[in-house]
């Protein structure tokens, strides 16, 4: 996959098609040291904060990735293409913890340009985040009781802001004009 990298302002992405139907795979870790885990998202939302552009994701405590994106202080938000769909799949409902589901994924983790966390070779499109903010979400706090239908468990997420310190993508990621 031929990635460049792309200034944040030249970003261009449709939001709610990136989150609820392409899908991101989120990697946290430290990819020189052969230590992260990565999982499919599709829940969290891009945009500016504290006069900086981020990332928000989720992560239930009971995920393999929490262990990782809790300890560790940057991840990438990972986009494919429709072919990947299988391997993201696979990545979004096994672990990790028992075995290798990225190698059996087929994807390839690469070193990322800014952060430790890896993005994949085959990913149209990788942001890499250094976390800069963390907290449960607390049910107390919701204002639709409907939400609750989400937490049968009552394994509320955490959510983690993660700082966009560097995009790479195709062409399709960037805003028409600025190439």
């Amino acid at each position: 996959m031929k990635r460049e990298p792309i200034p944040i302002e030249e970003l261009d992405v449709r939001i709610h098609h990136l989150w609820d139907v392409q899908w991101l795979l989120l990697t946290a870790g430290d990819f020189a040291a052969g230590s992260y885990n990565t999982m499919t998202v599709s829940w969290g939302s891009l945009g500016v904060m504290w006069n900086v552009p981020f990332a928000q994701v989720v992560v239930r405590p009971g995920r393999h990735t929490f262990n990782f994106i809790d300890r560790l202080p940057t991840f990438t938000l990972c986009a494919f293409a429709e072919r990947y769909r299988p391997a993201l799949q696979r990545l979004g409902t096994k672990s990790g913890r028992d075995g290798d589901k990225i190698a059996e994924s087929g994807l390839t983790p690469q070193p990322s340009s800014a952060v430790a966390a890896p993005g994949f070779a085959e990913a149209e499109l990788v942001l890499e985040c250094r976390k800069i903010y963390s907290d449960d979400l607390d049910p107390a706090r919701f204002l639709d009781p409907a939400i609750n239908r989400n937490y049968p468990a009552k394994d509320y997420h955490r959510f983690y802001f993660g700082e966009i310190v560097a995009v790479s993508g195709t062409d399709d990621y960037r805003r028409p004009g600025t190439r």
